[in-house]
């Protein structure tokens, strides 16, 4: 539950790694629209065990193989290239909250998997189709804080860390911004006075 009608109503801000995936369906027919795919199948159980997308013509050169618990794309400059941000229009799971909670314009590549091979710092693992798992969030109340200008100073940074080093299978986000002390609040700055009898 977000809000909590028992309480003021106050800003808020909800973060961490919440597991979003992007549409797998549609990244898949999008970065292998021009290939054909193969189907391999269990022999007992006749069951789809793999998909094995090949380029139509460049000697059928596999593009992308997917398992479970395997995302081989040939190319991963994809989720890379200009931050990934052509694959965003498939990031659609926090759409169920917009009335509700409100997120930043995402500027980094996406933060999961990354290889936890120390030499590899920009390598996505071949696990999953790299994502945007870890965000934050915040209430739209929360968003009018921290974009209100004062005094031309809007600096509002919603980025990763270690972009060129291992930090794990997530790269972790961070949203740096300037508050005024008591902000939200209408009647934060003003001073109580004692009443003399």
């Amino acid at each position: 539950r977000i809000i909590d009608q028992r309480f003021e109503k106050v800003s808020y801000f909800v973060f961490g790694d919440f597991n979003f995936r992007l549409d797998a369906k549609a990244v898949v027919e999008t970065l292998c629209a021009k290939a054909t795919m193969q189907t391999i199948r269990a022999a007992d159980t006749n069951e789809v065990v793999k998909l094995i997308f090949r380029e139509s013509d460049n000697d059928r050169k596999v593009m992308l193989q997917l398992e479970k618990k395997l995302f081989d794309y040939f190319n991963q400059d994809v989720f890379r290239d200009n931050n990934g941000t052509a694959l965003l229009e498939f990031d659609r799971e926090l759409s169920v909250f917009k009335d509700r909670l409100y997120e930043l314009d995402i500027s980094f590549p996406p933060s999961y998997p990354y290889s936890e091979d120390s030499s590899q710092g920009k390598q996505y693992m071949n696990t999953r189709c790299p994502a945007w798992c870890d965000r934050i969030l915040m209430s739209h109340s929360a968003k009018e804080l921290i974009l209100k200008v004062k005094n031309d100073e809007k600096i509002v940074i919603y980025d990763h860390i270690g972009p060129n080093v291992c930090m794990g299978d997530h790269k972790p986000v961070f949203l740096s911004f300037r508050i005024a002390a008591g902000a939200g609040k209408p009647i934060a700055n003003v001073h109580k006075c004692c009443v003399v009898q």
